[in-house]
């Protein structure tokens, strides 16, 4: 099937899905050999027509045509094969213990909110999730006598998540569930989609084509391009090995950062997150920054510029002191790599500038941009 030997889970390890599969459709290949670790939640991005979607079919049991096996693999009890076609063993996907999440809601447009629910309860065998629990962590106290087809396209999935939570899956998949939804509702869920994972312990893949989305929630990133794995790792890293990617146009390159909050307003509605000892970042402060330890932010490679000298006299607040890693040219544009407090940094300008500035590597030079330009996604 695939080149890469699958693994085994060691013991005290988290649980594994271990796929070795292939689909073929008349005009597209899926060939994944991969041991896809089940711990909080990993993003799945590509292009369309990469494989995202047809790879979740795959594992909740929906994708007929596939050869080969997945096997959900756990230290803590037996391996449950879910799909070995050399031994015609299919599992059916009500018996495989996972829960999808679509596009779309696909509810019960005959029955209440709380009716859908209920449907879902009433499926699950040996239950252990309280249903009141589910409808807090929803936030679907109100809405329980609606009918599924008086609610906002955000409400429908939150009662599209809360049904698959309580057929109490050992894995969730979402697939785009939020590409029809308006920001407001879109950052609603995915604050929520945290707040799950962490309660329930509940482990999810996550397919979107916004790596913004996935950066701000997911742990670790899966890449496909053409039916194959390009990448997979830490989100912070595999995001800025994208930005060396052949085709650029999959990502806004940035750099991607995780950092501690020192402090959440500076008395100037600025928040400062503590790069290292010496370097901060500026940001401009959010409510919601209260409550948080660290904070999942990005700066667009463009929003940054550089200096050869310290820019003591400016209204640009992020001046930070770095050594240049790595120039790469594409026509016009140049993409550096720079290295600030062992953190890597890329920044984008023009052909131009590069000659103008006789940049090199190793050259010391100084980076600046606005505290504008530090965003997040669901603050």
């Amino acid at each position: 099937m695939g080149n890469t030997k699958l693994n085994k889970v060691p013991a005290g390890e988290s649980p594994q899905l271990d796929i070795n599969i292939r689909v073929n459709y008349q005009q597209f290949e899926l060939a994944i050999n991969l041991p896809l670790p089940l711990k909080g939640i990993t993003g799945i991005f590509g292009h369309s027509a990469s494989g995202k979607s047809t790879l979740l079919r795959a594992i909740a049991g929906l994708e007929k045509t596939l050869t080969g096996d997945i096997t959900l693999a756990s230290a803590n009890v037996a391996d449950k094969v879910l799909v070995n076609t050399e031994q015609d063993h299919y599992l059916k996907p009500e018996a495989r213990q996972i829960g999808l999440v679509f596009q779309n809601s696909r509810l019960f447009e005959h029955l209440s909110v709380l009716g859908n629910l209920e449907f879902s309860v009433k499926r699950c065998k040996n239950r252990q999730l309280d249903l009141n629990e589910v409808i807090e962590l929803t936030e679907l106290t109100t809405l329980l006598e609606h009918q599924v087809n008086q609610l906002s396209g955000g409400q429908q999935q939150r009662v599209a998540l809360a049904r698959a939570i309580l057929a109490e899956p050992k894995l969730l998949l979402l697939d785009e569930p939020l590409s029809a939804l308006d920001q407001h509702s879109k950052t609603q869920l995915l604050k929520m989609m945290l707040n799950i994972q962490k309660k329930l312990n509940l482990p999810m893949l996550y397919v979107s084509h916004s790596l913004d989305e996935l950066q701000q929630v997911c742990d670790t990133l899966l890449v496909l391009a053409k039916g194959k794995v390009v990448n997979f790792g830490n989100i912070h890293q595999i995001i800025h090995q994208l930005n060396n990617f052949g085709d650029n146009t999959l990502i806004h390159q940035q750099t991607s950062l995780s950092l501690p909050i020192k402090q959440f307003d500076n008395g100037h509605g600025l928040t400062v997150l503590a790069l290292n000892a010496q370097q901060d970042i500026y940001l401009t402060s959010d409510k919601a920054f209260e409550r948080q330890t660290h904070l999942r932010c990005f700066i667009l490679a463009s929003d940054i510029s550089i200096a050869l000298t310290e820019p003591n006299n400016s209204s640009i607040v992020n001046h930070l002191f770095g050594t240049i890693k790595r120039i790469s040219h594409r026509e016009n544009k140049v993409l550096l790599t720079i290295n600030c407090a062992a953190q890597e940094f890329f920044v984008t300008i023009s052909a131009f500038s590069e000659k103008k500035l006789s940049l090199s590597n190793r050259q010391q030079v100084y980076l600046q941009f606005k505290a504008s330009a530090v965003r997040t996604f669901i603050h």
